[in-house]
C-alpha cells in the first residue's frame, strides 16, 4: 500500500478536522438538558477537551465544530481570556490560573469555526453541514464521546495509514459481543499489522448478524469524496444520513476503504454508565486525585 501504487503524485496532508457536537445527548437527561454532552467533565476538563487535545497532537490546524444553533459556549471556552488570567495573577491565585493556562496552551496554532446542524440528523448528516469548510482537502472527524489513551494519539495513528494510502480511513477497536449492536462493525481483510482492507459495514447488527468483533470507534480521515455520496444515499426511517451507507455505497462502487485497529485504551463516553466509568478509569489515574481517590476508597463500606 504506497502512494504510487495509487497512481496518485499528490500527497495531501491532513489539516483540518470536524468535531460534531449538535447531539441532543438524551441517554444525559436531564443533565444535557441544562449543560451540553461535549462539556461534561472527565476529572478535570470538559470531555470535548480530550478530542481538541488529541487533535492539536495530531497536527491538525483547524478544527470545525458542528454545534447547535446558538450554542457559543464550546468556541469560548477554547478562547484564552487574558482579563481572567489577570485577575487570578493579581489574587495571587496561582493553581486556577496555572489549570486556565495549561487547558489554553498549544491552541494558538489552532483556528476554531462553527457551523450550525440545527438537529440531529445523522453523523453523516453532521459532516455534510462542514462541506464548505473542508473543501476539497481530506478532513479528520473525531467524535468526542470516544476517548482514547495511548501513546500515539489514536488520530495520528490514523494519519499515518492516510499519508501512504491517501484513501478513506476508519477507526476501528475490537469490542465484546455484547456492545457490537450498539456500533457500526466491519467485514473486513487483514492486510497487515492493525490494517484492515473494509469489505462491508454493518450498523448496528444483531450479535449473531455481526461480521466481525472490529466495531467503528469514532475516528476517520475522510477525503472530500465522501460529501457525493452523503448526498445521493437515501435517509434511514427516522430521517437519518449515516456515514456507514456512504460507505456501503463507496465499496460497491468499488472504493477502497481501509480500516485501522487502533492501539490503547478505548474510553466509552456514550451513555451514562459508561461516561461513569470512564470518568473513574482518567479519575483513578491522575497524578493528583488517584492517590486521594484510591485512599478515600479504602474507607468505604
Amino acid at each position: 500500500m504506497t502512494e504510487a501504487s495509487n497512481g496518485n503524485s499528490e500527497i495531501k496532508e491532513v489539516k483540518k478536522a470536524v468535531l460534531p457536537m449538535a447531539g441532543l445527548g438524551s441517554r444525559f437527561y436531564p443533565i444535557s438538558k441544562a449543560v451540553g454532552k461535549e462539556l461534561l467533565p472527565l476529572v478535570d476538563c470538559p470531555m470535548i477537551s480530550y478530542a481538541v487535545e488529541e487533535a492539536k497532537q495530531a497536527g491538525i490546524e483547524e478544527v470545525i465544530l458542528v454545534a447547535k444553533e446558538n450554542n457559543k459556549t464550546v468556541a469560548e471556552y477554547f478562547k484564552s481570556d487574558a482579563k481572567l488570567e489577570q485577575f487570578l495573577e493579581d489574587r495571587i491565585a496561582k493553581e486556577p490560573l496555572e489549570n486556565l493556562q495549561r487547558a489554553h496552551r498549544g491552541l494558538e496554532q489552532i483556528s476554531f469555526s462553527s457551523v450550525v446542524q440545527p438537529w440531529p440528523k445523522g453523523d453523516g448528516d453532521a459532516v455534510l453541514k462542514a462541506e464548505k469548510k473542508v473543501g476539497k482537502e481530506p478532513f479528520a472527524v473525531v467524535f468526542f464521546d470516544d476517548i482514547f489513551v495511548s501513546k500515539t494519539p489514536a488520530l495520528t495513528q490514523l494519519i499515518n495509514v492516510f499519508q501512504t494510502s491517501q484513501k478513506i480511513v476508519v477507526g476501528l477497536k475490537k469490542a465484546s459481543p455484547g456492545k457490537l449492536p450498539f456500533y457500526g462493525v466491519v467485514k473486513a481483510e487483514k492486510i497487515a499489522n492493525n490494517l484492515y482492507k473494509i469489505k462491508d459495514v454493518v450498523e448496528k447488527p444483531a450479535i449473531d448478524q455481526a461480521p466481525s468483533d472490529l466495531a467503528v470507534c469514532g475516528r476517520y480521515i475522510l477525503t472530500d469524496e465522501i460529501f457525493s455520496y452523503l448526498k445521493k444515499i437515501p435517509p434511514t426511517a427516522k430521517g437519518e444520513i449515516i456515514l456507514a451507507d456512504a460507505f456501503k455505497a463507496m465499496l460497491a462502487d468499488g472504493k477502497i476503504i481501509y480500516g485501522c485497529e487502533i492501539e490503547g485504551n478505548w474510553l466509552e463516553c456514550g451513555n451514562m454508565a459508561e461516561w461513569l466509568k470512564s470518568n473513574l478509569t482518567l479519575c483513578l489515574k491522575h497524578p493528583k486525585y488517584g492517590p486521594l481517590l484510591k485512599e478515600w476508597l479504602k474507607k468505604i463500606k
